[in-house]
């Protein structure tokens, strides 16, 4: 049962490169992110979010696939894995919430899918087979739902492939605006990701970050 909760506003919860409210920006008034090669249409509102809030979500990130924005691997967030997810919700009109999901999924803006399927407690719901076409509910906050994108099976059988540096720089910005990290504590999170892992080191991304 959802009770009391209001569905007409969604908290978006980031944790990739979107942690960045700059980079984030371009997914509600339109642009292309600095360091990046996509160039994003926007909401058809495109008013800033009405709240934003550091969140940490139960589980773990994971860098696979190739990004066509930033080369290498992007994150994709499983429950499953051990740990905290570090990232950064933003409250949104169910509209924005659904354009911002449109370029996610790298479809048309202007779709507002049923999302009955994820709203329910504890839902999950496949909108397509691709990379960020499966919504997660992580959660309530302020009496919204609290709705992130994410693969459709966990990193266990995942194509891992590592980051690249502006991706990296990138989440870790992001990290620091949102959560107040230092440059070594987002060093040793972003470093222990699986696909990061064995591939940059802790002192690498410091240095990104510096």
């Amino acid at each position: 049962m959802l009770g009391q909760v209001d569905t007409d506003l969604l908290w978006y919860v980031a944790y990739g490169s979107n942690l960045f409210r700059e980079r984030f920006a371009c997914y509600l008034a339109g642009g292309r992110p600095e360091g990046g090669a996509r160039h994003y249409t926007g909401c058809r509102d495109a008013r800033p979010a009405r709240a934003e809030r550091p969140v940490d979500l139960p589980g773990g990130i994971y860098f696979a696939l190739t990004s066509l924005t930033w080369g290498g691997g992007m994150a994709f967030y499983d429950p499953e894995l051990p740990g905290r997810a570090a990232a950064r919700a933003y409250l949104l009109t169910r509209q924005q919430f659904c354009d911002v999901m449109s370029q996610e999924m790298r479809r048309e803006v202007g779709e507002d899918p049923d999302l009955s399927e994820v709203l329910a407690d504890g839902g999950r719901q496949r909108l397509g087979p691709g990379r960020y076409e499966t919504v997660v509910r992580v959660g309530t906050a302020g009496g919204h739902p609290m709705l992130t994108f994410t693969s459709p099976h966990g990193a266990d059988r995942a194509e891992l492939n590592a980051p690249t540096a502006p991706y990296l720089t990138m989440l870790g910005n992001g990290l620091r605006e949102a959560h107040g990290w230092a440059a070594g504590r987002v060093a040793a999170y972003l470093a222990g990701r699986p696909g990061a892992r064995g591939a940059w080191s802790h002192g690498e991304i410091a240095a990104l970050l510096a």
